[in-house]
């Protein structure tokens, strides 16, 4: 029974041990990357204060002060200073020669100086590097102080409330999977920071007033006082810009300045219409391009090839609104077989917005299938797959066209983007009340609220797009993960 309960701490000790060298270790690491060593001082600051003063404190009594005097006194005695101060100086003159710099004489003894003493601490610290060295030592280190500390089970049990966002920031570095995922989520932050900032500093630019166009041209400068006061528009700019940064991520932005309604209600309401015609647009224009494409890299320069490629050039070079007129015009007034309007009730109805929506984005992606897959279909490898007797199928799927999905995988990000950005004249077009047509509706007021929401929603959406998308090149690209795991 003792034995058993002895296995048991050490192999809760060696767990332990290992868990600690290797959050140690992740430590060290993070403290050299310039970014991520401030992220790590801010989120574990009270562990990193004990921990900063027990390194100072330790350092006081290694090696590292007592061979840094001793050499130093070596590098006096053979009076290094002097020579290395000689060479500073006549390296100074020759680049300033080279450059034809006139400087005074004061300015370039403040420059010699400046290079000396950069120069001289450096040889400093390696040769006293290399003496530590030399007599099994090492100098102590804030990564090692950590480690030492951490050791002890009562430290450990003690930081884990203080330095809970610490240690999960450390797993989620040594995570390659997490850190790329983290990166581009904090990426995505600033960039919908960036998206809000630039929005409202536009319409608050704007030369329309939206007190004078909601209430009407008899409208009396103080309903026009009281309007803006109501809606915080007599506020400076950058109190107006807080707030409606600060409505966007608590998902409140107050009412719409045209009909007073609630525009997170309305927006959650409106952009699933516009999601959801976007997504299966996506699904169609897949679904038919790839393999287009695919046959296409298979036989070029054929009849098919030509055909259908130029069928694609049609479909990049027509317009979404003159596109729609026409679908309407023959099949819903000519032919009378789809409605003309966009009716939830009616499957029948979404057909043809559906098609104008995906046209584009499936002639991009044929097209960008095609080029792709002809790139990659006369690689070595792909040759060394034919040679060793696998199946055309086979060698097609499994080695062309997965090494050919990165380019395709990236149009189809950023087209899906453009669908979401640009369903708004489709859903004019078949009078879908969607979020495109939402925003344009209000683009003229300027309805603020409105507008911020609509974007910057759309700009949210977008940016997890494009995580995706992200995620998607580890998946299909091996090289990619190992970069990752590298990085």
């Amino acid at each position: 029974m003792k034995g058993g309960l002895l296995g048991l701490n050490l192999a809760v000790g060696s767990k332990t041990s290992r868990f600690v060298q290797y959050v140690s270790f992740i430590y060290g690491k993070m403290l050299l990357h310039p970014s991520y060593r401030y992220v790590l001082f801010i989120l574990g600051l009270p562990i990193n204060l004990v921990v900063l003063l027990v390194w100072q404190s330790r350092r006081q009594k290694d090696g590292w002060q007592s061979a840094e005097r001793a050499v130093e006194q070596e590098m006096l005695a053979s009076s290094y200073r002097d020579k290395l101060r000689a060479i500073v100086e006549e390296q100074l003159r020759r680049k300033h020669r080279f450059f034809q710099q006139q400087v005074s004489e004061i300015e370039f003894k403040r420059q010699a100086e400046e290079w000396l003493e950069e120069t001289y601490r450096k040889e400093l610290n390696e040769r006293t590097s290399r003496r530590l060295q030399e007599q099994g030592e090492q100098r102590l280190t804030m990564a090692d102080t950590f480690h030492s500390l951490l050791d002890k089970p009562w430290f450990f049990t003690l930081s884990i409330i203080p330095g809970c966002l610490m240690y999960i920031i450390l797993l989620v570095y040594g995570n390659p999977y997490l850190k790329y995922i983290f990166e581009r989520i904090l990426m995505t932050v600033f960039v919908i920071l960036g998206v809000a900032t630039l929005v409202f500093t536009i319409l608050y630019l704007s030369p329309f007033n939206p007190a004078a166009n909601i209430l009407g041209e008899t409208a009396t400068q103080e309903q026009i006082a009281a309007f803006n006061h109501v809606y915080g528009l007599d506020q400076p700019y950058l109190v107006q810009l807080w707030n409606n940064i600060k409505g966007i991520a608590l998902f409140d932005l107050g009412k719409s300045f045209s009909g007073n309604e609630d525009v997170t209600a309305t927006i959650a309401r409106k952009f699933p219409i516009t999601l959801t015609l976007a997504v299966i647009s996506l699904l169609l224009a897949l679904v038919i391009a790839l393999p287009i494409g695919i046959i296409s890299a298979i036989k070029p320069n054929s009849l098919f090839d030509y055909t259908f490629m130029f069928i694609a050039l049609i479909g990049l070079s027509i317009p979404n609104f003159w596109q729609g007129l026409i679908f309407i015009l023959n099949f819903s007034i000519k032919m009378q077989w789809l409605p003309a309007t966009f009716n939830p009730q009616n499957w029948l109805s979404i057909i043809m917005p559906t098609i104008v929506l995906g046209t584009g984005l499936t002639a991009a992606v044929a097209r960008m299938t095609r080029s792709s897959t002809l790139e990659v279909i006369h690689e070595d490898y792909v040759m060394t797959a034919r040679a060793k007797g696998l199946s055309e199928r086979k060698v097609l799927l499994k080695h062309a066209v997965r090494n050919a999905l990165i380019p395709i995988v990236t149009v189809v990000g950023l087209q899906f983007g453009g669908m979401l950005g640009g369903a708004a004249v489709t859903e004019k077009v078949f009078n879908i009340s969607g979020l495109g047509s939402y925003i344009v509706d209000k683009q003229f007021i300027p309805d603020i609220p409105s507008i911020m929401g609509g974007v910057v929603y759309t700009a949210i959406t977008i940016s997890i797009i494009n995580v995706i998308v992200d995620l998607l090149y580890a998946f299909i690209d091996p090289r990619v993960r190992s970069k990752m795991k590298q990085y």
